[in-house]
């Protein structure tokens, strides 16, 4: 199944709903922000398309959990830049982490 990126970008915006982004006062027009990495991730995919079903589904899903560990490290300096407590559930996985190493 191929997505375009208009497709994307509408779905971004529907997950939004429920977990809203945060642009702040950042110099973004976020409709073109939303189709600039739409069409990046469809790139991605694009580029994807020789690799088997499994190593496409590898691939993407070390991509999202990159992005994720990025967004909760960029989350947790954010919080500790302006003195702000982290949240229980992140505290939690931040003394699991600690104990581990």
């Amino acid at each position: 199944m191929t997505i375009t990126p208009e497709q994307l970008a509408l779905l971004m915006q529907e997950v939004e709903v429920a977990d809203p982004i945060d642009f702040a006062d950042l110099p973004f027009n976020e409709p073109e922000l939303r189709g600039l990495i739409a069409n990046h991730l469809c790139e991605m995919a694009d580029a994807m398309e020789s690799f088997t079903p499994e190593d496409r589904n590898l691939a993407l899903l070390a991509v999202a959990a990159k992005l994720v560990l990025e967004n909760l490290v960029l989350h947790v300096q954010l919080l500790r830049r302006h003195g702000l407590p982290v949240g229980d559930s992140v505290e939690a996985l931040l003394q699991r982490l600690q104990n581990k190493s």
